[in-house]
Formats: C-alpha cells, structure tokens, sequence
C-alpha cells in the first residue's frame, strides 16, 4: 500500500497570537512522521500575511497563503484544503502544539480504506496554570479541547473535533468543504459546530465512512485566562446552542443530537452527582462544578431555541462550497 501524505493546515487570524503559531508551525516540523508541508491560512489580515511570509520565506515545506474565501475559520480551512497537496489533511489550532508522534497516529487509523477522518485528544494548558476549581471537565468542549465523556482508545465517532482532526483528500470530494456562516470568525460569537455538520453530511454522502478519535493522537491547546471565566462559559455554551440549531435545521435533530442527547442525559447528571458529592466532603470546586454543569445545560439549551426560531424564519444560515483546485 502506498504511503500516504499528509498536509497540515494551520489557520491563523491575529499577531496577537505570534508565538503560539511559531510554536505550532515547530510543533509540526518535529513530527516523527514528517508533514508532506504546512499551510498557514491568514484570514484577512495583510499585516500577518505579510509578517508570516518574511518569517518562512526560505523554510521548506511551509507555505503561507491569504484566506481566499470570507473571514471566518471554515472558508480559511477550505482555502487550505484546496491549496494542498497531501492526500490527508490535518487540522491544528494557531495555539497549540502537536506531541512527536502526532501525525504517525493519524496515520495509523488511516491503513482502513474505509477511514475518512481521524480526531485525536486535546489537553488544555490554562493560562493561570491549573483549571479553575469550579470548571467541569464534561465542558472542557467550551475551551476546544477533549472533555470527560468521550470514550477512550480509539474508536468510531459521530464526528471528530475540528481543532485536532484529519480528513482523507476523498472525503471533501465526496461532501464538500465546510460549512461558512456557521464556525468561527475572529473575536466575533464563539460559533462552533463546523466539523460537526461535516463529519454528518460526509456520513450521508458515504454511508460506509468510517470515523475515529484516536487518544493517542495529542496537542496541547493554549487556555487564555479570559476562557478561564464563567462569563465566557456562559456566553460560549450559548453560542454552541446556536450552532447545535443550525446543524439540527440542515440534517435533522436525530442525527444533529445524537450524541447529545448520551452526553446530556448520562455523562452530565453523572457529573453533577461528583460534584454534589465533592461539596459534601467538602472538596473544592464541587458545587460550583455541579452549578456550572447546570447552567451549562440550561443556557445551550436556549440558544438552541432562539437558534431554532431563527432558522426556521431564515435569519440564520450557511452554505457548503465544493472545494475548487484541490491536487490529486
């Protein structure tokens, strides 16, 4: 069987961020199994394309580029897609860093014809050094990183995460790029969900694709201390509500809440019985985990009703593009 390549897309936005993606781009280069290339996609800010372009001018194996569609995370990812050459592309965020062995376990789940996508395990670095007392790991998702519930190893999955996930070339032949209208964009509302609606619509279009997250597959995700604050959980488990609506709205709720629907009514009630139980020993953080696990629930689960009404009047939508230019 031939080796297969793998192109790694990195999509970076602000300066803000210089060496977190130099520590990605490192992060990268030093896989035991070597990238084919890494694509930095700069979205809409000439300053950064232009400051990226200088620092890896004469680096080989890194290119950098301009989005090419609008601002917004899924169009950067679709201008990565398309500009590639790998036969797998991988996905890291701007800030983190991937562990050695990476890409050689992506590679791994890959040996299956049948594999279209593979996920891997994401452990946050808090800023303040240590998680805050009152975070819950079952909502470690509002901070882009692998939360308490998902089943360890490797297995099959409904969808990977898109923050530390690869695709086969084939599978956006098959569905398409990811959804605009409905990721993230800058420092705007943290929507989510992108990866999500593709992983679904590629199971449609394949109905013998297989998915998985293997845990061995690691990064570390940079936490700023401002997601460290109740107020962004709060405003982040909204917006994922929103993003869920959408989703739902574009290939039904049974499949759109699938998963949802274990996590809520098995992983989260588990979750705030450890932590009820915490706060009777007097452990810290357990009731405010076990209220945080509540409030989590109650405000996706508004948004998802405002989401809802939106979309069924049509103020809210997005659109898949066919990824155009994509190499052989």
């Amino acid at each position: 069987m031939r080796t297969l390549d793998i192109s790694v897309v990195v999509c970076v936005y602000t300066e803000d961020r210089w060496e977190d993606i130099l520590a990605a781009v490192d992060s990268v280069r030093a896989q035991s199994r070597p990238a084919l290339e890494t694509l930095l996609v700069v979205d809409h800010n000439q300053a950064l394309l232009d400051r990226l372009s200088k620092e890896y001018k004469e680096t080989e194996g890194v290119r950098v580029l301009a989005n090419a569609g609008p601002r917004g995370l899924s169009a950067g990812r679709n201008t990565g897609i398309a500009a590639s050459y790998g036969d797998v592309i991988a996905f890291l965020d701007d800030d983190a860093v991937a562990e050695r062995d990476w890409l050689l376990h992506f590679a791994e789940g890959y040996e299956d014809p049948l594999v279209m996508a593979v996920g891997g395990r994401t452990m946050p670095i808090w800023a303040s050094g240590r998680r805050p007392a009152w975070f819950p790991e079952e909502f470690d998702w509002v901070v882009g990183c692998t939360y308490k519930g998902l089943p360890p190893g490797r297995v099959q999955v409904r969808n990977v995460l898109g923050g530390n996930a690869s695709f086969r070339r084939s599978a956006f032949d098959a569905a398409g790029g990811f959804a605009t209208g409905i990721g993230r964009d800058g420092d705007k509302r943290p929507l989510g969900c992108e990866e999500t609606e593709l992983c679904i619509r590629l199971t449609r279009a394949r109905p013998d694709a297989v998915l998985l997250i293997d845990d061995r597959a690691v990064i570390h995700h940079r936490v700023p201390e401002a997601r460290e604050h109740f107020a962004y959980f709060r405003t982040r488990t909204y917006a994922e509500g929103l993003s869920k609506a959408l989703v739902a709205r574009s290939v039904g709720a049974d499949k759109g809440l699938e998963s949802e629907r274990r996590y809520t009514t098995r992983v989260l009630p588990a979750g705030v019985a450890r932590g009820l139980r915490d706060a009777l020993l007097a452990r810290p953080g357990g009731a405010g985990r076990a209220a945080a696990i509540v409030t989590g629930v109650v405000t996706a689960a508004g948004g998802y009703v405002l989401g809802s009404v939106r979309a069924r009047r049509g103020g809210a939508t997005f659109s898949v593009v066919r990824i155009e230019g994509a190499q052989p």
